[in-house]
């Protein structure tokens, strides 16, 4: 058994034992859980991919005169942002447009701009449009509003993220006659390939999948900074079927994390645009995992042969809320390039970058190994399996009740 504080302290006499999640499978399959637990102390993890309920919310400062745009309308670079927080203070979401730009929406082949792409530019220190209006008040009269602004510009500038780093996802396919478009990519018909999200052996709710080592003010890799797990994420749905080495076998946990957008490096902040979809935000997260026992090094060591997703018929459980689920293939075969659906073979694609979360596992290791960073004790826990938390859907009603 160790300790965070005890692993701390060999950060701090730079002692630390950090590997890759990727290494780490290589040393659990050489030397077995019990002396990898004892020779590593933290197992890195990362992911790349399009992650939409992410956010960010501004602090603008006043204009002079004095401007209340909150109640208001406010448009960066054309896209809507939320005014209804306060005078100055807005909410744009990674998967807004502007309104009068249908894009990709209703033309499939066309690209949309979008807020993802807003929050982009900002990361790269580019200017935006600001257009506001106002009603007007006595202690703020200024009705309208027209300016270029950059983040060195404004007071505060986050990345808030309701929903990011899910654990474990779909694989999506299309049994139908028709090209789908979806937020999985598009989807060829005749099952004519099969797309999935997830960096795999690197992914970082599969290495501690009860969530024992990380919770609310974990400190973690967020867009090339540091960042905190501020709460367990929407749609978090820890009570799902598992493996016998009990890895989530379907969509599971999600995490809201948060972090100073001012301090991010666009490398790992992508604005993204889905064919026939929408928008989104392709985000880069990296969570460190500290080795306290045995049954975290086993979960780290876990080859990608152990971990399985389930594949499913997007042209019949999307437009209804019913599962389709067709069966289930490993991380191992899913990397392939190719997966086996009773007699049919389907070409794969990841919609994650397994080169990014390479790179980002690499650079939290770094930093730890260079005593740049160090490990925080959760706060408090996020609801795990035992919490009897499920996903729900809504249901529909045509008269109040």
């Amino acid at each position: 058994m160790k300790t965070i504080q005890e692993i701390n302290e060999k950060i701090r006499q730079g002692k630390v034992v950090v590997v890759t999640a990727e290494e780490m499978v290589d040393l659990v399959r050489k030397k077995g859980e019990a002396k990898a637990a004892k020779e590593v102390d933290v197992v890195t993890t990362g992911t790349f991919g399009p992650m939409c309920s992410s956010s960010i919310y501004l602090n603008f400062g006043h204009p002079s005169p004095r401007m209340k745009i909150g109640g208001g309308t406010c448009f960066l670079n054309g896209v809507p942002a939320y005014t209804g927080l306060a005078a100055v203070d807005v909410y744009l979401g990674a998967t807004a447009i502007p309104p009068n730009d249908p894009g990709n929406l209703f033309y499939p082949g066309e690209f949309s701009y979008g807020g993802g792409h807003v929050i982009e530019e900002l990361v790269n220190g580019k200017h935006v449009l600001l257009e506001a209006t106002s009603h007007g008040t006595d202690c703020y009269p200024r009705k309208h509003l027209k300016t270029y602004f950059s983040l060195k510009d404004i007071n505060e500038a986050v990345l808030f993220n309701p929903r990011n780093c899910y654990q474990n996802y779909n694989v999506a396919v299309n049994s139908s006659e028709k090209i789908l478009y979806t937020y999985m990519g598009v989807l060829k018909p005749n099952f004519g390939n099969a797309n999935f999200c997830s960096a795999g052996i690197l992914s970082p709710l599969l290495r501690d999948p009860e969530y024992r080592t990380l919770g609310i003010g974990t400190k973690i890799f967020l867009c090339g900074t540091c960042g905190y797990i501020a709460w367990h994420g929407t749609q978090h749905n820890p009570c799902v079927e598992r493996t016998p080495d009990g890895i989530p076998k379907r969509p599971a946990g999600t995490l809201a994390v948060i972090g100073n957008l001012k301090m991010m490096s666009g490398e790992f902040v992508r604005g993204a645009s889905f064919v026939g979809y929408g928008v989104t935000l392709v985000v880069g997260i990296g969570i460190p995992i500290p080795v306290v026992d045995e049954k975290i090094a086993f979960w780290c060591g876990l080859p990608a042969e152990r971990m399985y997703a389930p594949v499913v018929d997007y042209s019949t459980s999307y437009p209804q809320r019913k599962p389709d689920i067709l069966g289930e293939v490993s991380y191992a075969e899913l990397f392939s390039g190719r997966i086996k659906l009773g007699s049919r073979t389907i070409s794969t694609g990841s919609l994650s970058s397994f080169f990014m979360a390479r790179k980002i596992a690499g650079i939290l290791k770094g930093w730890i190994a260079d005593r740049k960073f160090e490990l925080t004790e959760p706060v408090a826990s996020l609801p795990g399996k035992e919490s009897g938390i499920h996903f729900k859907g809504l249901e529909t009603k045509e008269k109040h009740q």
